[in-house]
């Protein structure tokens, strides 16, 4: 059986087990964070607000872990302790992964110092970790994180960074691409439907040519997802496209 029929049989080898029992999916531009922001800050409220329901429909599950999961260097977990900066974008502010650590210990890339700041807002009472995963990983790569992204625990929780493509018009830091827009109208609509067979079959090529550093990510869910079992339900709380980069914020539960 290929990789792709194999995955499409929704077989799941812990049998009964349920890992993998929410996720919310959110974007990690450093303009989300007010400070960073500063007076254009309110351009971003309702994709703020999106992303705090998501994030609050991802603890009201009552995972007894969450996984921070998002594009960074490399592929694997982030060594525990671990803290971002937003010093790169004129802020003095460090996000810790667990807030109150008391050393920086390990550097987290972009996009999970954003799903740390935006976790934190939530005051988590269970305990986070978090994975990193190459903008360029393969489908190898993809499956054996998915595997440790759905192994992390008995109720399992993912908070997923990833944007869209960066291709949406003129002023976008990719420039204008007539591939942009069905590009991520096609996420989008996957991300609503949790369907899993159409976030696994994004051409890795065509992600990158349009700067979508969701690609990875969301494919790693999807993998993660698939291994669970069980049918899942999804729900799109946000699309939008504010500066040429397409951001969405979604929250998925088993069906």
């Amino acid at each position: 059986m290929t990789g792709s029929a194999r995955r499409r049989t929704g077989d799941s080898r812990y049998g009964d087990r349920v890992p993998l029992v929410a996720a919310a999916v959110c974007p990690h531009p450093p303009l989300l964070v007010p400070e960073v922001a500063g007076s254009a800050a309110p351009e971003l409220d309702d994709l703020r607000a999106a992303c705090d329901t998501a994030v609050r429909r991802l603890l009201a599950t009552d995972p007894d872990i969450v996984v921070l999961l998002g594009t960074g260097p490399v592929t694997g977990p982030i060594r525990t302790p671990a803290t971002g900066s937003l010093q790169p974008w004129g802020v003095d502010l460090d996000v810790p992964l667990v807030p109150g650590q008391p050393d920086r210990g390990a550097v987290l890339p972009l996009s999970l110092t954003i799903g740390a700041w935006l976790l934190s807002r939530h005051n988590p009472r269970v305990p986070v970790t978090a994975v990193q995963v190459a903008t360029d990983a393969g489908p190898a790569e993809l499956a054996a994180l998915a595997e440790q992204v759905d192994a992390a625990g008995d109720r399992v929780a993912a908070l997923v960074l990833g944007d869209g493509s960066a291709c949406r018009g003129e002023k976008a830091p990719g420039y204008d691409d007539a591939r942009a827009l069905p590009y991520d109208q096609g996420v989008a609509t996957a991300l609503a439907a949790a369907d899993l067979d159409a976030l696994l079959d994004l051409d890795p090529v065509v992600s990158a040519e349009l700067k979508a550093a969701g690609r990875a990510p969301w494919q790693v869910l999807a993998g993660a997802a698939r291994a669970a079992g069980s049918p899942w339900r999804g729900e799109l709380l946000h699309d939008s496209v504010p500066y040429g980069v397409a951001y969405f914020v979604a929250s998925w539960e088993r069906a």
